[in-house]
């Protein structure tokens, strides 16, 4: 399969069978190459309901007919838009055609706040397991240091995984570095930073701190395969 990473904490994953898009926060993302009115993904994949994560997502699952797996309150609103949603919670696992996915913990917050500028709770926020032929993908979405990345990578062989790096919201590259550690994740990239000044970091200096050969800085764009 290929995953390419597109800015922010956008991500891709093309299976042999399924275009799967994570947090597609396009429109208005500086760092993104892609285009909202171009993207044709199955299944869209979000671990919380801030803007710069659900992004173009209503747009995208209308015009694609996209199935929307997010946490219960996201989803729950989401299907209020008339999408077609699968809900889920932190620790639940489900078995799809595509995949198996299942909900980590993610300290943040979690709203919504719509075109009238009204703000809606949208739930917990998580990360994402995605286990597909064969391999497992973590995307922690926006979330500080927690010790239980220690236990998720105890628990799962994680091939690849996605961290914050950008710090003020989310974990800084140091914090991330040591969630990298207790991941043991084949793979490390770094997502959720220059997207906006207040969260700029070098994710090649990050890369170049993780485990020799497990750091990779993707460019917006750029994939690898697994």
């Amino acid at each position: 399969m290929k995953v390419s990473f597109h800015g922010q904490s956008v991500v891709q994953v093309q299976t042999e069978t399924h275009n799967i898009l994570i947090d597609p926060f396009i429109t208005g993302n500086g760092m993104c190459d892609l285009e909202a009115n171009q993207v044709a993904p199955d299944v869209i994949l979000l671990t919380h309901g801030h803007n710069d994560h659900v992004g173009d997502t209503i747009e995208i699952a209308k015009r694609n007919n996209s199935l929307v797996v997010a946490p219960n309150e996201l989803a729950g609103y989401l299907e209020s838009r008339g999408l077609n949603t699968h809900p889920m919670h932190i620790g639940g696992a489900h078995q799809f055609d595509f995949g198996k996915v299942k909900l980590t913990p993610a300290f943040h917050g979690s709203a919504f706040v719509d075109e009238d500028g009204n703000s809606v709770y949208t739930g917990m926020p998580a990360g994402i397991l995605l286990t597909t032929e064969g391999k497992t993908i973590y995307h922690a979405g926006d979330t500080g240091l927690f010790s239980d990345f220690k236990l998720i990578g105890d628990m799962n062989d994680i091939d690849l995984a996605f961290l914050p790096i950008g710090d003020n919201f989310t974990m800084g590259p140091e914090d991330a570095l040591i969630a990298a550690e207790w991941l043991q994740a084949k793979k490390v990239v770094p997502v959720h930073y220059n997207t906006f000044p207040l969260i700029e970091q070098d994710g090649d200096a990050f890369a170049s701190k993780v485990k020799p050969g497990q750091g990779i800085a993707l460019k917006p764009g750029q994939e690898v395969s697994l």
